[in-house]
């Protein structure tokens, strides 16, 4: 923490994801829980400090910010402040980007992206996907499934899967590891409708997956950062009511099934029974811009493109080359 004048003017946290840098012969320090005061000395203090913690540990990069899992708290914000952040979505001010970048540092890898997408559309090209997810349908070959709930260890096995299959294509994909999958996917499983978390099968074989999880932001919002004891009957009143938004934070189809279908199928699926419960927008969030598929895929469907986040990357031999 920084403090200046008595009080706190900013946080950093720092790590190293040792299995990540092994498997990718990689010596990355990830660092996250970054805020900070409008004050290029204070951001230039806590990664200093950073830094040096990482070369005490012979690490030679920092990458980030997020939150110490690569999901959650994803970058700085550089698109899309005028709506408030979904479930594990970040939202920084606009001199994050600009301090960022005077201290040298540099994009980590294409921009990750959030589309939205409005349930509630009857415009003429949304009829035309739900006819065609009605043929889909009506020929059989794609079966819909939720996830068995007593067989969540089973279940993790299948999104695993689908994860290091489905992702392989983009550059500097990382193969995700099954205890990160796992703490991913089961804190989720108390707050997850499990009518929302879709599953598509082919002959018996899981090809995809697209889970929809309310968005507790709306209610988070309102909980003043839980300072006060009274706070959390704030919140308490507010969990109690429906989010507008349902967030779909992973759309993932085996590459062999792209352009089969698939897809429009699980949307349209995902689409009318959000509708019914009372959902009135999607958030897809986030899908990297370097994976030309799921940003395709999202404006086919009618979803646009409402905010950008970016990661990004300093190599510590470059620090002494930082001016104020």
């Amino acid at each position: 923490m920084a403090w200046r004048g008595g009080r706190p003017a900013g946080t950093i946290c720092a790590a190293e994801d040792k299995a990540g840098n092994a498997e990718g012969n990689r010596r990355e320090c990830m660092f996250g829980f970054f805020e900070y005061v409008e004050d290029i000395e204070v951001t230039q203090a806590l990664i200093q400090r950073v830094a040096m913690w990482a070369k005490q540990r012979d690490l030679d990069t920092l990458i980030g910010p997020f939150n110490l899992d690569r999901e959650d708290g994803y970058g700085v914000l550089i698109e899309g402040r005028d709506r408030p952040p979904v479930i594990l979505c970040g939202h920084t001010p606009p001199y994050y980007q600009a301090f960022m970048e005077r201290l040298g540092f540099q994009p980590a890898r294409a921009d990750n992206l959030a589309f939205a997408a409005d349930l509630e559309d009857s415009s003429p090209e949304r009829q035309r996907l739900s006819r065609l997810a009605v043929r889909i349908r009506r020929k059989g070959w794609v079966r819909i499934r939720t996830p068995d709930m007593k067989r969540l260890d089973d279940e993790v096995d299948t999104v695993h899967r689908l994860l290091n299959e489905s992702l392989t294509h983009i550059p500097d994909h990382r193969p995700w590891p099954r205890s990160a999958v796992e703490a991913l996917v089961k804190p989720f499983a108390r707050i997850a409708d499990p009518e929302l978390i879709l599953f598509a099968e082919v002959d018996g074989r899981t090809v995809g997956w697209f889970p929809g999880i309310p968005n507790l932001n709306e209610a988070l919002i309102h909980a003043n950062g839980l300072r006060y004891p009274w706070d959390m009957l704030k919140l308490l009143w507010h969990m109690r009511r429906r989010p507008k938004c349902v967030a779909i934070k992973s759309v993932l189809i085996l590459p062999q099934y792209w352009g089969g279908g698939v897809a429009l199928l699980l949307f349209d699926e995902m689409a009318k029974r959000a509708r019914a419960k009372g959902y009135t927008w999607a958030d897809l969030s986030l899908t990297s811009a370097d994976n030309p598929h799921t940003p395709n895929l999202a404006e086919r469907l009618g979803a646009h493109l409402y905010k950008r986040y970016r990661v990004y990357r300093l190599t510590l031999s470059d620090l002494k080359t930082i001016q104020i």
